[in-house]
């Protein structure tokens, strides 16, 4: 199989620029937005966002199952990618852009669009990730490889963590609903350019096998259910994107109200750029320490990082010194599990080709404490509850996930080994022992 030029490889990385602008301004801003701007009731959203990730546990499989079974003459990804661009970008445009309603009307147009955006970026997510196993067969080239998408994320993100609030402030002349009008748009025209650049350079690698027959729902759901370490994988992926939620979804409630200086946000979110050194980083730190030993390094920093913020909201809640040093240790981890995840994905299509025989690619909380949105004073139970679902919260899952990673995934060394040899020689095991 041919490897990646450079022009395919940074082609593909920049799909993932722009693709993680359009889910950085929902992460980051959307709670906030519909809280403290358009003035939705915190548990209402919180109910909201339970509710779509909900459906997108119902979703996500069968988006995959329409991928699996796309045949065109540009591929099964890249169409996807393209249709899904267009219309999330419809869509992050609506949500955007207050409309002329008020009271139960209102709250339906958010809640119909809300959910509409989650599914359309499914649309084009899930053929975006899964063409890495097509791009790239080797461990070694798919550590590689892998990094560079997620770098181009990780810049997404930083771009409007670090630049958002500003940029609002500056396109709305001080009004914040217009200002984020106006800085979604921008996002919209950048993530349609990108995702024209991975359609036109990208295409996956005509040597790779890929299934005659269709696969139905029942049979999408029965692959789920076989694929034991396809099952813990979304395990470890829930657990983590459920710590960053929480951590990412409070930090701007964090330092407005329990550091009191909505400006440190800006700081905090400029160290994203360690995220970025995790990545560059883990293919080297990889080969020298191993996959298991760098996923638990993913899981302690980010945890050592939280728990310093903790600390430091109650003896220096503005000392930047320990905000960046806390932002630091959670964005090397960060960068660190975004590699781990990556690489796994790919090998977890492997391992069901191998197994199967066939290849198939926090407000809650908020509300609880009882805080009122738009309120320039909270009370101590809500500063308590933000400093808990800031840190000490996505701590625990985040151990949680290293606990499921440790006892379940079996991906690792020979057995690894054995299934890349096993594919390569076009054999498929009968039995597989995955305690070796």
């Amino acid at each position: 199989m041919q490897r990646l030029s450079s022009k395919e490889k940074y082609s593909y990385g920049i799909g993932a620029y722009g693709k993680d602008l359009a889910y950085a301004i929902i992460s980051t801003f959307l709670m906030i937005y519909f809280t403290d701007i358009i003035g939705i009731n915190p548990a209402f959203v919180g109910t909201l966002f339970l509710v779509a990730r909900l459906w997108d546990a119902i979703n996500d499989p069968i988006m995959g199952m329409i991928v699996d079974n796309t045949r065109s003459r540009f591929g099964k990804f890249r169409p996807w990618i393209f249709i899904g661009t267009i219309l999330n970008s419809v869509i992050l445009f609506l949500l955007f852009r207050k409309p002329d309603l008020e009271g139960t009307s209102l709250y339906l147009y958010y809640s119909v669009m809300y959910i509409l955006w989650g599914m359309t970026y499914t649309i084009m997510d899930i053929p975006y990730w899964s063409m890495i196993p097509t791009l790239a067969t080797t461990k070694e080239d798919r550590e590689k490889i892998s990094v560079v998408p997620r770098i181009f994320a990780s810049l997404g993100g930083l771009t409007v963590t670090t630049f958002g609030i500003t940029l609002v402030n500056k396109f709305g002349n001080g009004d914040q609903l217009k200002g984020f009008e106006y800085f979604s748009l921008g996002i919209i025209v950048i993530f349609i350019i990108s995702t024209i650049i991975t359609c036109m350079n990208v295409k996956e690698k005509t040597e790779v096998q890929v299934n005659s027959e269709k696969v139905n729902i029942k049979q999408a759901f029965n692959i789920l259910k076989q694929n034991d370490q396809l099952l813990v994988f979304i395990g470890i992926v829930l657990a983590y994107n459920l710590a960053m939620q929480l951590a990412g979804g409070a930090a701007i409630y964090y330092f407005k109200y329990v550091a009191g200086k909505e400006s440190l946000f800006s700081v905090y979110s400029f160290f994203k750029v360690a995220e970025i050194g995790g990545l560059m980083l883990f293919p080297m730190i990889t080969r020298k320490i191993g996959r298991q030993q760098v996923f638990k390094l993913a899981t302690i920093l980010p945890m050592t990082g939280l728990i310093t913020l903790f600390i430091s909201g109650l003896i220096a809640p503005q000392s930047i010194l320990l905000i960046s040093i806390s932002a630091v240790l959670l964005n090397i981890g960060s960068g660190f599990l975004l590699g781990s995840t990556t690489v796994m994905l790919a090998d977890i299509v492997d391992y069901g080709e191998y197994k199967l025989g066939s290849r198939n690619e926090s407000i809650i909380g908020l509300s609880l404490t009882g805080y009122v949105a738009g309120a320039s004073i909270q009370s101590d139970t809500t500063i308590i509850g933000i400093r808990l679902i800031m840190t000490i919260i996505p701590s625990i899952v985040a151990l949680v996930m290293y606990l499921i990673y440790k006892s379940k995934y079996k991906i690792n060394g020979s057995f690894h080994d054995e299934i890349l040899k096993a594919i390569g020689s076009g054999k498929k095991s009968k039995v597989i022992n995955i305690n070796k």
